[in-house]
C-alpha cells in the first residue's frame, strides 16, 4: 500500500475516534453535580414555577439547579449559558429542537416533548435567577 494511502487513512481514523470520544454520551462518569450552585432564599414567583417545571423536565440530565451531572449533562449554572452567550431564545431551541453538542462532551440533546411555552419561559426565569444569584450576568 502506498505511504501516501496509510497516512490518510490513520489520519482519517483518529479523528473518528477523536470524534466518537468527545461526543459520546454513554453515561460514564459519577453523575454528581460538576458545579455548586448557590440558590437563593427567595425566588419569583414565575422561579417557583420554573423550578416545578425543571425538576419534572431537566433535573435528570442537568442535575438539581442546573448544577450538571458528571458524565451526562453540562452545568446550566455557568458563565457558557450567561444571557450574552446564550439567549432566552436558546433555552426555548433547546427544548423544542435538541441541541447539537457544541461547547461540553457529552453529547447532543434530544427535543423534550410535551413542555409547553409557558414552562420553558418559567424554567429560563428560574435558570436566570440561580444564574445571577452565582455572579452570571
Amino acid at each position: 500500500m502506498n505511504k501516501t494511502l496509510v497516512a490518510v487513512v490513520a489520519v482519517v481514523l483518529a479523528g473518528v475516534a477523536i470524534w466518537w470520544a468527545q461526543n459520546r454520551q454513554d453515561g460514564s462518569g459519577s453523575g454528581e453535580p460538576i458545579v455548586q450552585v448557590i440558590v437563593p432564599s427567595s425566588l419569583s414567583s414565575m422561579a417557583e414555577q420554573g423550578k416545578t417545571a425543571f425538576d419534572a423536565n431537566c433535573a435528570s440530565c442537568h442535575g438539581p439547579n442546573g448544577s450538571g451531572r458528571d458524565g451526562l449533562a453540562p452545568p446550566l449554572i455557568h458563565k457558557i449559558y450567561e444571557p450574552s452567550h446564550h439567549s432566552d431564545m436558546a433555552f426555548t431551541l433547546a427544548v423544542r429542537q435538541g441541541v447539537r453538542a457544541h461547547h461540553w462532551r457529552f453529547g447532543s440533546m434530544a427535543p423534550i416533548e410535551g413542555v409547553s411555552d409557558a414552562s420553558i419561559e418559567a424554567i429560563t426565569t428560574y435558570i436566570r435567577e440561580l444564574q445571577r444569584a452565582n455572579d452570571i450576568h
